[in-house]
């Protein structure tokens, strides 16, 4: 049975909340965000600054992507970014990310999306593999660098 995208409603907050959860301790990301739910609300449902989809296998929420809308002179329009894309650990290596990726690719085409970014931990070898093979290319000319003001 393939994995399912669902769009991420007002009404399944906690489940996504859990997902990012795992995921930024997955991650060593930041320390517990008491102010999460505030920084997820304007994903879920259909806003104007991205869409989060639950990954459902057989009904079961088993993780999440995150898309958020940008925009590029650069590739002729609009632009999104994979912020974040997580698989329960017991359900990787199954081909899940891969058509996780393939649905993305899909529904990026229907909103109009000329170009989809994602960043990727250097040392995440499967990760990357992952991101190559569903037709991702590095810029290794280019170097995110971020600004917290």
């Amino acid at each position: 049975m393939p994995a399912e995208l669902r769009i991420a409603g007002t009404e399944d907050m906690a489940c996504v909340v859990d997902l990012v959860r795992r995921y930024h301790a997955c991650e060593n990301l930041s320390p517990e965000n008491a102010g999460l739910e505030s920084v997820l609300e304007p994903l879920l449902g259909q806003g104007d600054a991205g869409r989060i989809w639950i990954v459902e296998l057989g009904g079961d929420a088993i993780g999440y992507v995150a898309l958020c809308f940008g925009y590029s002179i650069e590739f002729g329009g609009r632009d999104a970014f994979i912020d974040e894309l997580y698989i329960l650990e017991e359900h990787r290596g199954r081909g899940i990310g891969a058509a996780v990726l393939a649905q993305i690719r899909c529904i990026a085409r229907e909103l109009g999306i000329e170009a989809l970014h994602l960043e990727v931990a250097r040392g995440n070898d499967r990760a990357r593999r992952l991101y190559r093979r569903s037709g991702f290319v590095a810029r290794d000319r280019y170097h995110l660098m971020t600004l917290v003001p």
